[in-house]
């Protein structure tokens, strides 16, 4: 973005200080202090523990052009915008960008697959346009704004992916961003301790469509029976006029997938949809397919051509471990899916390593859930109970709660497949003793398990033939 100071103030609701700094130049915004570019606006916004004002003096020094000034923090430092609320004015300076630019926006949403929902959506409809989109986890009410005022210029589609804690944080990004096509990947149980049930979790990501323009088009999880439910509440947010395609397993949804096949590293399917030519998805899982087949349905909104989709496909590179092949000095393969968890997620990932082929012995890793409320020990019993004989071979577990997997295990595993720790470095030492170069292991647990280490430790050794 750039734009003069004076264009900036109208956009924000702001005021400049000085009527002579009005046709400065502006390159760029940041929030990060340590992250100054030259001729950039620096925003400082107040925390818990810091306030961004503290720092503004430095960032000028550092190159940055003017700041956006909180009214009650007395002086800015230089050149500045003073307003009320300096979130706030980020927000409406990000909406005024996006209302200016000929940018179209897909808003994405879900309990489980919107970033990779997302990376797939900007492989296929970058074969055609200027795309921009989220990068990592850039989808909350400050990072929304923030990749918005990154995009360039000359974007012809921003891909929006919108995250959630509790209710209308999505309603707010989604009026922000004002989606012509929101996404709903499914209604899983993450944020269960923020919200309580599962039907006030599909109330919450239904939130995306109190932004989207009339006449838009919702893609949605047509196997999830919570979703029309909740479109059929009368006090749900939502334009008068949209149109609506579903995808999921299912024959009775408007794409589901056909004679699916898994590869040791990619994924055969055919959208029942389009021309039944087998299209190659370089991902694992049935899980990914249907987020494929959400990410297809936008494509082909905007008119991308079956080709075009075939070919995005091959591009597809996704934002870090999830589900990343491994390979290890040894040979062993790993499956590093230790970005996070929940349920739905937990038994797609078992579901993946069930059909590897061509390995001695399948191993599972799994640590606990965290965040699913007053039901944790419940749900995680029931990710043991979903791994019957035949999934996997060998079971190691690590926490609290991942011993409830354990438990659940129990039903179907034989007791001498199944073992549960709480401490990491006794799981790697007894993991080690029955990995062979030949295995396949899947690692899989909430980022605050930090089983990334597992992974490491898997990875780098010199394992014994």
């Amino acid at each position: 973005m750039k734009r003069n100071l004076r264009e900036l103030a109208a956009m924000c609701g702001g005021e400049i200080r000085k009527p002579d700094d009005a046709d400065l130049i502006i390159e760029g915004v940041t929030t990060d202090s340590r992250r100054i570019s030259k001729g950039c606006l620096f925003i400082p916004l107040a925390g818990e523990r810091f306030d961004g004002h503290d720092f503004a003096a430095d960032c000028l020094a550092a190159g940055a052009s003017a700041v956006l000034w909180d009214k009650a923090k007395g002086t800015p430092p230089g050149p500045a915008i003073t307003v009320d609320n300096t979130l706030e004015a980020l927000q409406r300076l990000a909406q005024s960008y996006l209302r200016e630019s000929k940018a179209r926006v897909v808003g994405i949403t879900g309990s489980n697959g919107k970033t990779t929902t997302k990376d797939i959506v900007f492989s296929l409809l970058s074969t055609t346009f200027n795309v921009h989109k989220t990068q990592g986890n850039f989808n909350n009410h400050i990072g929304l704004p923030l990749t918005i005022l990154a995009m360039p210029e000359n974007a012809d589609i921003a891909v929006l992916e919108m995250g959630m804690s509790g209710r209308h944080e999505i309603e707010l990004l989604s009026k922000l961003a004002e989606p012509e096509v929101a996404v709903i990947t499914n209604i899983g149980e993450a944020h269960l301790m923020q919200l309580g049930s599962r039907l006030e979790i599909a109330r919450a990501k239904l939130e995306i469509l109190a932004g989207l323009k009339s006449g838009g088009t919702l893609v949605y999880d047509g196997d999830e029976p919570l979703i029309p439910k909740v479109l059929g509440e009368a006090d749900m947010p939502k334009p008068e006029r949209f149109n609506t395609v579903t995808f999921g397993l299912q024959p009775h949804n408007d794409d589901y997938p056909i004679g699916l096949m898994f590869l040791d590293d990619s994924t055969v399917f055919a959208s029942s949809a389009g021309s039944e030519e087998p299209l190659h998805l370089p991902l694992l899982g049935q899980h990914n397919v249907i987020n494929c087949l959400a990410a297809i349905a936008v494509a082909r909104y905007f008119g991308v051509t079956e080709q075009a989709i075939k070919e995005g496909l091959t591009r597809v590179k996704l934002t870090g471990m999830r589900i990343e092949v491994v390979k290890g000095v040894s040979g062993i393969t790993i499956l590093n899916d230790a970005y996070n968890a929940s349920p739905t997620a937990m038994k797609a990932a078992i579901g993946v390593l069930e059909n590897m082929r061509g390995y001695r012995h399948k191993i599972a890793v799994l640590g606990d859930m965290l965040e699913l409320g007053e039901t944790e020990n419940e749900l995680h019993r029931e990710v043991g109970a979903f791994i019957t004989a035949g999934k996997l071979d060998q079971l190691f577990t690590y926490g609290a709660l991942g011993a409830k997997i354990a438990e659940g295990a129990a039903e179907h595993l034989d007791q001498e497949s199944i073992h549960a720790y709480t401490d990491k470095t006794e799981l790697i030492s007894g993991l080690m003793n029955v990995l062979h170069p030949k295995d396949v292991v899947l690692v899989k647990g909430s980022r605050g398990m930090r089983l990334e280490e597992v992974v490491e430790a898997v990875q780098n050794s010199d394992l014994h033939q």
